[in-house]
């Protein structure tokens, strides 16, 4: 593909391609960081941590990854655990020592505002955050702590920053989160530097995303994240090829995927696909020993594999510094197939047909 790879060089050229501003939006993501936490600290009124045993995050697509980013990066020091809903229903232990944190970019996701409605019925600690719709209005109805999203970006998944950072803020102010100050502002210095040295005016040479959406080529994208934050970025990687490179992708996470994903790989399979490992420091010991033997396991099956390793430093750090890499790939290599990346026809046109069942 000459063109594209001249194109991905080119960034007048990138930048036309990207009318609505994605690849801005990924560059501001330490902004948002710093911005969401300080909106999710300074929400009045929040409910008490005491007593709490367990937190819950609801939200879909681009406003549930929070959730996972939340139970990633913290689940060494939170005392309680983070649990995620990507649905319509609560878990049945959600009671009025749950701390449910209802996030919806656009305000009107229906499964979150039905979890929300069910979180507030059962006596729940509710928070929201959303730039506006009907969850914020049902929170003031309901007089819950709302934390307002901005909504200078054109969609969810481009958020990510503020709707991951909000509920961290939140679990800061109520106790549950104590000193993490200092891991914000690092993961935010991490993203304004990725911002520089990932952004399009870098030549792929010296350019780690483009030097990945170039590798990865026509060929559809498997993801493995490794135990920990790699989880979480792996999900977010794949998630954002499907919506910015509109291609089909996959994700697992390592050591799980060795007891089953590893056997569909049969002899010669792998030609169409390109196996990206996430690696980070917070990887248990036997990780490397356990992806080396994996790859070499899958030798007959043609995958090519290349790691990625996230930047040194706290988890946060380390899972954006991923996703930021993640987010800049993705949109890359649908750039450089000549696709505006934020568009997502295939779910408006699902979410329209759903509403208008809904209303009918």
């Amino acid at each position: 593909m000459p063109a594209a790879r001249a194109a991905l060089d080119d960034a007048e050229i990138l930048r036309a391609g990207d009318p609505r501003h994605m690849l801005d939006a990924i560059a501001s993501l330490g902004t948002q960081l710093r911005d969401g936490f300080v909106a999710g600290r300074s929400t009045p009124a929040l409910p008490s941590a005491e007593g709490v045993r367990v937190v819950v995050v609801c939200g879909m697509g681009g406003s549930g990854i929070s959730g996972d980013v939340v139970r990633a990066a913290f689940r060494d020091h939170l005392p309680v655990p983070v649990v995620v809903v990507k649905g319509y229903a609560l878990p049945a232990f959600c009671d009025g020592d749950t701390l449910v944190f209802a996030s919806s970019f656009s305000g009107n996701t229906e499964e979150t505002v039905a979890a929300y409605t069910q979180a507030v019925a059962r006596g729940c600690r509710v928070v929201a955050a959303a730039s506006g719709g009907e969850l914020a209005a049902l929170a003031e109805g309901d007089d819950v702590p709302f934390v307002p999203i901005p909504d200078v970006v054109s969609m969810p998944r481009a958020a990510i920053g503020w709707l991951a950072a909000a509920p961290i803020g939140v679990l800061a102010a109520v106790g549950l989160l104590p000193g993490v100050d200092e891991e914000i502002h690092s993961a935010a210095a991490t993203l304004d530097g990725l911002a520089d040295g990932l952004g399009p005016d870098r030549p792929a040479e010296s350019n780690d995303a483009k030097a990945l959406a170039r590798w990865i080529g026509d060929r559809l994208p498997v993801i493995w994240g490794t135990e920990g934050v790699g989880e979480a970025a792996a999900l977010r990687w794949k998630t954002q090829f499907n919506e910015n490179a509109k291609v089909p992708a996959f994700c697992s996470v390592l050591p799980e995927l060795d007891h089953n994903d590893v056997e569909g790989w049969h002899e010669g399979s792998g030609g169409r696909f390109a196996v990206i490992v996430l690696r980070h420091s917070g990887e248990p010991a036997r990780t490397e020993a356990r992806v080396r033997a994996t790859i070499d396991a899958l030798g007959g099956s043609g995958l090519d594999v290349r790691d990625v390793h996230a930047p040194t430093g706290p988890p946060l750090a380390a899972l954006f510094g991923l996703i930021a890499l993640g987010d800049f790939t993705s949109t890359y290599a649908a750039l450089a197939r000549g696709i505006d990346p934020s568009p997502v026809p295939v779910l408006t046109a699902l979410k329209r047909r759903l509403l208008e069942d809904r209303e009918t």
